[in-house]
């Protein structure tokens, strides 16, 4: 999420994170097949909110012209309205923090503020944002803005969902340093899901990065996702 500087990690920071991509591998195959919801974009927020009680941790791999190149997140729905994230990067070693809060949390229509990307460890200031959406059962569109260190930049995106478990996306995010995405995700059970995606850079030679998330979400003091539901 947030372009902060680089430097080549230790090799038992890699090691520990093929040791978790094998253990997400074994919970995906022993658990139960079934339909699940999709949530999130590749590269934007979104206004839709993790579900109350529900404990959603990823690892993150993707080129480091992104981003931190190896991150783990935990993401806790803590009310309707309020949601809290917290990255854990490992080359550079820092951790980041971001919070949402939904202003209006009925679809169709969806409203949230919040700040990501602040990474007190690394003196990078949170990035504010407001972002909108329209949701319905199959399409899903956002927009908003963001205040990035000196500028706002515009984001968009739109996502069609086929059924609960595939989902087809984009999005954009102004800037030179940011880019346009593409990618999808797929829910193999109702707790676990992975999205990948191509970046490609907003700068004067496009260049192509990838991308790719694994999630897997304990439903702690929820009664599991809400029926009738595509969407986080």
């Amino acid at each position: 999420m947030s372009n902060a500087l680089y430097k080549q990690g230790p090799n038992k920071e890699l090691i520990a994170c093929v040791k978790i991509v094998v253990v997400m591998m074994a919970i995906l195959w022993s658990a139960p097949s079934s339909f699940a919801t999709t949530k999130g974009l590749s590269q934007i927020v979104t206004p839709d909110l993790q579900p109350t009680g529900d404990l959603s941790l990823s690892l993150q791999i993707q080129d480091k012209r992104i981003a931190n190149p190896y991150e783990l997140q935990a993401e806790l729905g803590v009310t309707k309205w309020a949601e809290v994230a917290v990255f854990r990067g490992f080359q550079p070693d820092e951790w980041i923090f971001g919070t949402e809060i939904g202003l209006l949390t009925k679809e169709p229509w969806l409203l949230s503020v919040g700040f990501v990307n602040w990474s007190p460890h690394l003196n990078v200031d949170p990035q504010p944002y407001i972002e909108a959406g329209y949701y319905t059962e199959h399409h899903k569109l956002i927009a908003g803005a963001i205040h990035a260190g000196y500028k706002n930049e515009a984001i968009v995106g739109y996502a069609y969902d086929f059924n609960q478990r595939w989902r087809v996306q984009v999005d954009f995010q102004s800037g030179s340093e940011n880019s346009s995405t593409i990618g999808f995700t797929c829910n193999v059970t109702p707790e676990f899901q992975f999205n990948p995606a191509l970046y490609v850079n907003n700068g004067s030679n496009h260049d192509l990065f990838g991308y790719i998330v694994f999630t897997y979400t304990f439903h702690v003091w929820s009664k599991g996702w809400p029926p009738h539901r595509i969407g986080r």
